[in-house]
């Protein structure tokens, strides 16, 4: 049976005794305050979670420090935006994948041809959310479009610009000519099932990110297909059965050494791994994974 909720709130003073209390050092209790203050006591529980000895009455183990549950925070917050940052790079270029075989193969209003879908309830829902968006866009080149032609909507390389990773994941999902989706698919050198899981595990990562929320040792519910025969070894690279981040971080870099040949991103991964000395097993990364050739920087 439910009761009712009878924790009175507490100052940002009583939440750092009340660590002190269950065993978490705290050197500067001061500048714990500030980042309560700032952070949200419930927020940074989920990053002190896996201090702790007990979880029934919440003791920490010995020797867990306020600073090391700042520094795993701190960590996880610039991995959310190193991933997005890879994965704005992935959507823009599927997007303009997406258009240019619809168009080029079915015409610049693709989007529009019910037939082309293997589901018409799905696309008649994927069509609403997208003339929401086009709906809610200022951007010039839709008002002159909308303005200027009689189709209900304007062609597909105007419409991908203001869809949304989501979407653009269910309209690929849907979309039913598999020569259109292996065409699309080859851009990245992998099976078309492969970049519809790919898509749709990515969009739930990017939401993750969005969203401010825990990204460090989180259990994904969608999980993406692994390659098989192509491309060649990067099955190998992956964790097979994983749920964690690290398949998704494998994907990224497979996708950004195919999109940006002369990326930073893997530098930028690592060097934020070494300066946090973060737990990445926490990921799922394997024991001795910077020995894996996905790792590697490329040479031109």
């Amino acid at each position: 049976m439910k009761r009712p909720f009878g924790k009175p709130a507490t100052t940002h003073a009583q939440q750092v005794a009340l660590l002190q209390q269950r065993g978490m050092v705290v050197d500067d209790p001061a500048t714990a305050e500030f980042h309560l203050q700032h952070l949200n006591y419930y927020r940074l529980g989920a990053y002190w979670l896996p201090f702790e000895a007990d979880h029934a009455t919440h003791t920490f183990r010995p020797g867990t420090r306020f600073a090391d549950v700042l520094n795993l925070y701190v960590f996880d917050r610039e991995l959310r935006l190193l991933v997005l940052d890879a994965i704005e790079r992935v959507e823009v270029s599927v997007r303009s994948q997406w258009a240019y075989q619809m168009a080029h193969r079915h015409g610049p209003h693709a989007h529009l041809d019910v037939a082309l879908a293997f589901n018409s309830h799905h696309w008649q829902t994927n069509l609403n959310k997208l003339t929401d968006e086009i709906d809610r866009s200022d951007e010039v080149f839709i008002k002159h479009l909308r303005a200027t032609y009689s189709e209900a909507l304007p062609p597909a390389w105007a419409v991908c610009e203001v869809m949304s990773l989501g979407l653009l994941s269910r309209w690929y999902s849907n979309l039913k000519p598999m020569h259109t989706r292996s065409a699309i698919a080859a851009a990245y050198g992998v099976d078309q099932r492969v970049l519809e899981s790919w898509l749709h595990h990515l969009s739930l990562v990017r939401n993750t990110c969005a969203h401010h929320s825990r990204l460090w040792n989180r259990d994904f519910t969608v999980t993406p297909k692994l390659p098989h025969s192509k491309p060649a070894g990067l099955a190998a690279q992956c964790q097979a059965g994983s749920r964690k981040l690290y398949n998704a971080l494998v994907i990224l870099l497979h996708c950004m050494d195919v999109i940006a040949p002369q990326h930073h991103w893997r530098a930028r991964l690592k060097d934020l791994i070494d300066r946090h000395a973060v737990p990445v097993g926490a990921m799922d990364f394997p024991t001795g994974w910077e020995q894996l050739a996905i790792w590697h920087e490329k040479t031109p």
